[in-house]
């Protein structure tokens, strides 16, 4: 009966959204003003930047497109859907948020060059100043393989080992910053390692793949330490909401780093797909120049070895004057005696 008791105390003090199932996911829906406001505006504000872009006869291709609208999408569905209402109350929500807001969202994003847009639709007048700010000093140090990926491992351990994780779950404000802060923070790595926008310093993609393995191995240390860890974070928190529904908090925290681990490395294969095909097509470009250079440098020794041939073929075609002439008696020319001969003055 106590037992009972206690539940039914339980359920009368929970004050949150119903049992999380699959289908709420997309059946339960929130607002999040400041996503929704970048993501129109984003949307609008790049379709435009097409429409002039196609004006000034520059092409551009579908995918990149799609690529842009499909993370806009992604970002407003991830804090507004239902894993935006169940996000204060699963440790495993929050841990799908924080992949595909750090990898997805702006992977996507960033293949749809968003940047070489804003350079090539702004006005004339202000298009030097962009790109002059793309290859400032900032903008190189920010680009910097090293600085790169520090903003791209650092955020999780962030996240949930300072209290910025408590301040995310009970405040309105700090909520948002995640919400953004991660998909800048994704962005920021994204942009100069794919380096389909302008970037202040181009690297090989070769390095990112090297990068990309880093940052699988501290996924997989985060994940390691909230799976198998003795130390539960923010267990008072999960203690007040008295949900009455859904796995233990120690278990939720067990499956939440569980997808930090894993999800976070699946998330990372396209990325790393990517990088693939771009080493293979700048090794394809960098053998083309080669043999290209190859070419002209065998022209040129051709062309080398066969000067002295026409420099002899063009003396032995030139006129026979000049060897007529040293031929020519000498006294003919001779002042004192060339009157003899009829050729000088009388």
């Amino acid at each position: 009966m106590s037992v009972q008791l206690a539940a039914a105390t339980a359920a009368t003090v929970y004050a949150g959204p119903p049992a999380w199932t699959f289908g709420r996911v997309f059946s339960e829906w929130q607002a999040e003003p400041v996503v929704l406001a970048i993501a129109i505006l984003g949307s609008a504000g790049y379709l435009l930047g097409l429409v002039r872009l196609r004006r000034f006869g520059v092409a551009w291709t579908f995918g990149r497109t799609a690529a842009f609208l499909l993370g806009m999408a992604l970002w407003v569905f991830t804090v507004c859907s239902g894993l935006g209402v169940y996000e204060k109350y699963l440790f495993t929500d929050r841990a799908v948020q924080s992949v595909v807001l750090l990898m997805v969202v702006p992977l996507l994003l960033a293949m749809g060059a968003p940047i070489s847009v804003l350079v090539e639709a702004a006005p004339e007048r202000f298009r030097e100043g962009i790109r002059a700010l793309l290859r400032g000093r900032a903008a190189q140090v920010l680009m910097f393989p090293l600085v790169s990926t520090v903003v791209l491992i650092v955020p999780p351990w962030l996240l949930y080992f300072t209290p910025w994780y408590r301040l995310s779950l009970t405040t309105d404000l700090w909520n948002v910053v995640f919400h953004v802060a991660f998909v800048l923070f994704g962005l920021a790595y994204f942009w100069p390692r794919l380096q389909i926008d302008p970037v202040g310093r181009h690297y090989h993609p070769l390095l990112g793949v090297v990068i990309t393995v880093a940052e699988v191995i501290f996924d997989a240390a985060l994940g390691f330490i909230l799976v198998f860890g003795s130390h539960m974070l923010v267990p008072d928190y999960w203690a007040s909401l008295h949900r009455p529904w859904g796995m233990s908090p120690r278990t939720d925290q067990s499956w939440g780093g569980a997808v930090l681990w894993g999800l976070g490395d699946i998330a990372g294969v396209p990325f790393l797909v990517a990088l693939i095909i771009r080493v293979v097509r700048e090794d394809r470009i960098e053998t083309a120049k080669v043999d290209r250079r190859l070419d002209e440098e065998a022209v040129a020794r051709v062309a080398a070895q066969s000067a002295p041939a026409e420099v002899g073929r063009a003396k032995a075609a030139a006129p026979a004057a000049p060897e007529e002439e040293s031929m020519r008696p000498w006294w003919l020319d001779d002042p004192n005696l060339a009157h003899r001969f009829g050729t000088g003055e009388s």
